[in-house]
């Protein structure tokens, strides 16, 4: 049998109607790219990430502007509405009074405790969670002369200073992120945290990077954030498309098997013993996800060393030898065929589970 992670669990909160925490799987959310003045522009990215599966949405509340936009965008989309907010507490009030679902604050850049009260206040009036976003690169100064620069320490300090106020005023509808754009401090900061308080944890890398390298180090640093059972919503952080980083996220949550979007396909990378056109075949494959079963695991492999072995263990599989391959299903083989019929034959069959 199988083992499978197990996630520690956390308190459960309610983001709208996106259970965050406890029982729940992790969700998967992104953050807009459109300026959030521009009403259509924003729904219309906002409905994309929502048929991508985006399950939570942040917009940037720059200004008086954006914020009084939020009423119209949440009425346009299906997703809770986080709003992010920086520096300005009026933003935060606007916010909460146009019936966001969420607030994302820096505790260490609003200008006072008495603010960062009144946000409180409106919140826990409204029931709107809020995440406390402590990031590596907006500490507190005072933290930063405390520790030389920002550490993981540093990073749990101002986490820890900030949920003591929120605590203080008798508000636990809470979640935290401590992100960096150095994976390995992350990671620790994470760890860390994650043993002192059961508040739901956002994982993310901030600042990963452009598509490749930035999908790279954030599954790096959530994927061993995940396997160790810590983190209960995720957001890839990656320059571009918004779309991009909640495909990444489900492909992440997929290798550890801790959530399905779409067949999970394995495939060979090709050597000299390949003979036939494997990336034909898995593009042809990729083109026709959306319509197979989101719990398949699909083997497309090209040699006889490894191929049969792979694609017996998956649910449906071919594995090819020179012009022809053999049909798996459920580790039994179905027939043989030739390249050019292989692959429509494996689609027949996959929509057929």
């Amino acid at each position: 049998m199988k083992k499978k992670l197990k996630r520690k669990r956390k308190r459960e909160l309610l983001l709208g109607k996106v259970k965050i925490g406890g029982n729940a799987p992790v969700s998967v959310q992104s953050m807009t790219t459109t300026d959030t003045r521009d009403v259509s522009s924003t729904t219309r990215q906002i409905r994309r990430l929502e048929k991508a599966g985006c399950e939570i949405v942040r917009v940037a509340v720059p200004d008086m502007k954006a914020a009084k936009n939020l009423s119209s965008i949440k009425q346009a989309i299906s997703v809770p509405l986080v709003a992010d907010i920086h520096f300005d507490y009026k933003l935060a009030l606007e916010a909460v009074k146009q019936g966001v679902d969420s607030l994302r604050i820096n505790p260490g850049n609003i200008a006072s405790r008495e603010k960062l009260k009144m946000i409180i206040d409106a919140t826990k009036e409204r029931k709107i969670p809020i995440r406390i976003g402590v990031n590596a690169g907006s500490l507190e100064k005072r933290l930063l002369k405390k520790y030389g620069r920002p550490t993981p320490e540093a990073m749990v300090d101002s986490a820890m200073s900030h949920i003591k106020i929120l605590e203080r005023l008798r508000f636990f509808d809470i979640k935290i992120s401590l992100k960096s754009s150095n994976i390995l401090d992350t990671i620790e900061a994470y760890r860390l945290i994650h043993k002192k308080v059961d508040y739901p944890l956002h994982l993310g890398i901030t600042a990963a990077g452009p598509p490749f390298s930035g999908a790279i180090k954030s599954s790096i640093g959530l994927g061993i954030l995940l396997a160790d059972g810590i983190g209960d919503t995720i957001r890839v952080s990656l320059t571009g498309s918004p779309l991009k980083e909640v495909k990444v996220g489900y492909e992440i949550l997929k290798a550890l098997e801790l959530r399905r979007k779409g067949p999970e396909i394995i495939s060979c990378p090709t050597c000299g013993r390949c003979e036939i056109n494997i990336l034909k075949m898995v593009r042809e494959i990729e083109k026709e996800i959306p319509t197979l079963p989101s719990n398949l695991k699909i083997a497309v492999m090209g040699c006889v060393v490894n191929g049969p072995g792979e694609a017996r263990e998956a649910d449906v599989g071919v594995a090819g030898g020179r012009g022809v391959g053999i049909l798996f299903k459920k580790g039994k083989v179905v027939r043989k065929l030739k390249e050019d019929k292989l692959i429509k034959a494996l689609i027949k069959e996959a929509r057929s589970m």
